[in-house]
């Protein structure tokens, strides 16, 4: 009994030694895993530490970077703004300088005026002693005598007004001119313009002649499905491998050629197909309309248009004029007017605005009555365009009266941009029958002896008949051909009207 309980105690005292002694070696393992674990943070501590120094090393470097790098920039732009002022100075100075001499003209005009003035003055008197004189010697009567030295003043003032207008006009008009050049110099200079020629009418290209009976169907059936569906003629004639698509609206035109170069690739030409493609073509092309639209008033910087106005915008990359493409022609004059409206101290942003919608009512004009000047008055007026805008795209042919300085220079960027070399182009026969039709309008003029069109009709020469014309009455008359041209005929740009009158005196030696 003793020897159990002896038992019991010595197994209870080794598991109280054993507990004991377990957990003090278990105390022991947990503090060398603390004490690495924190030698290990250390030492990440250490280690972000030492990045930390690195970034905030390589982040000043880049700031010192980007700091030298504005410092610079800073340095040129100062560099360039000086220069810009030396360049406005020098023209300021330029500007006053012409304008001193412009005055001393002008003072020297009025000098040669009072010469006139004397000059009539003598012309009165000298009258009045020759109708003296000759009711004296030639016992003529007061009213003949009269009726004679009339005559004889009239002829000798005639010749000298006429000098005298020739000189004047010449030098106001080398002074404009100059002028007028510096301007449209400056401008076309800062704008880099493009040619643009397209013709009226489409043509199809075909793999093969076999396909025009493919396009025409059984009794004619696929090409009177396709014409009525998409509103247009298809002329289908001998020309070899191709058929011509023709529409007065442009759109239509350029739909029905996108939809039937389809037809001829996909092979597959029945009515249903066509109908389908034709769908197909519209949604297309009304994506380019919108997209045109949009890039015009983006390159002609005018933002904040009506969307109807853009889709207008972008009708005109189908419209020309004279083989010119009004979408581009619309764009160049917008910066045209831009250009100029910067060198005369003028409103840059009524002139870009109506530069760029001056034709916008081309976009319709097949389909509204009026001219297209008043129709895009109209629709610019109905989507909000401002009125002084509105006033210079009405006016930019005089069809009504110009109100301001940005409508005159609206109507010289256009005629700019029209004119230009390569600009526009015409038919031969339209050509053909507006060269006849110039010079029968100079010769239905009295006095005129011969009229020849030159430079491709942009200059038309008058020789009239000395003993019928003098030359106060060529001015006159050169100035009445324009207007009857301006009235009578239309064609792209200006033309120039110059009358020659020549005297000859011939005598034979015998």
């Amino acid at each position: 009994m003793n020897g159990w309980i002896i038992c019991i105690i010595v197994g209870s005292l080794s598991l109280t030694i054993g507990l004991v002694v377990g957990l003090s070696i278990r105390r022991y393992l947990a503090s060398k895993k603390i004490r690495q674990q924190e030698a290990q943070i250390k030492q990440q501590l250490e280690q972000a530490e030492k990045k930390a120094r690195e970034i905030i090393l390589s982040a000043k470097d880049e700031a010192l970077k980007l700091r030298n790098a504005a410092e610079q920039e800073l340095e040129r732009r100062r560099v360039a703004l000086r220069r810009e002022e030396e360049r406005l100075q020098q023209r300021r100075e330029k500007l006053d300088q012409q304008q001193e001499r412009l005055e001393q003209r002008e003072q020297s005009l009025n000098k040669r005026q009072s010469a006139l003035d004397k000059l009539r003055n003598q012309l009165e008197r000298m009258q009045q002693e020759q109708m003296a004189a000759l009711e004296r010697v030639a016992g003529l009567s007061r009213e003949e005598a009269k009726q004679e030295l009339l005559k004889l003043v009239e002829e000798e003032a005639r010749q000298d007004m006429a000098r005298v207008i020739r000189q004047v006009e010449a030098e106001a008009k080398e002074e404009a001119d100059m002028r007028a050049r510096k301007i449209i110099t400056y401008a076309i200079q800062r704008m880099a313009s493009e040619q643009v020629a397209e013709l009226t009418v489409s043509t199809v290209s075909l793999t093969s002649d076999e396909m025009k009976g493919r396009i025409i169907g059984r009794g004619g059936r696929n090409i009177r499905a396709f014409e009525q569906a998409a509103g247009v003629d298809v002329v289908v004639d001998d020309t070899p491998e191709a058929i011509t698509i023709s529409c007065f609206d442009p759109v239509r035109r350029e739909v029905a050629r996108r939809a039937m170069e389809r037809l001829i690739v996909d092979g597959r030409i029945h009515p249903a197909r066509i109908e389908k493609v034709l769908a197909d073509s519209r949604r297309e092309v009304e994506k380019i309309i919108r997209e045109e639209g949009e890039r015009a008033a983006y390159e002609a910087g005018v933002p904040g248009l009506h969307p109807e106005l853009l889709k207008l915008l972008g009708r005109l990359k189908f419209r020309t004029s004279y083989g010119q493409n009004q979408h581009a022609h619309a764009i160049e004059t917008a910066k045209l007017a831009a250009l100029i409206a910067e060198e005369l101290g003028a409103n840059v942003t009524v002139a870009r605005m109506a530069g760029l919608l001056h034709d916008i009512g081309k976009a319709v004009d097949f389909e509204t009555e009026g001219t297209h000047a008043r129709i895009g008055a109209e629709l610019c007026r109905r989507y909000g365009i401002p009125e002084e805008v509105v006033s210079c795209i009405e006016s930019h042919h005089h069809e009504t009266e110009q109100e301001s300085i940005e409508a005159i220079i609206v109507e010289a960027a256009d005629a700019i941009s029209g004119a230009r070399p390569g600009a526009r182009r015409e038919s031969l026969e339209m050509y053909i029958k507006r060269i006849h039709a110039l010079e029968e309008i100079a010769r239905s003029f009295k006095g005129v002896a011969e009229s020849y069109a030159l430079q491709a009709g942009r200059e038309i020469r008058i020789i009239v008949k000395p003993e019928e014309i003098d030359d106060l009455a060529t001015i006159k008359l050169s100035k009445d051909i324009a207007q009857k041209i301006e009235e009578s005929l239309e064609y792209p740009g200006q033309i120039k009207v110059t009358v020659i009158r020549e005297v000859r005196a011939e005598e034979v030696a015998k």
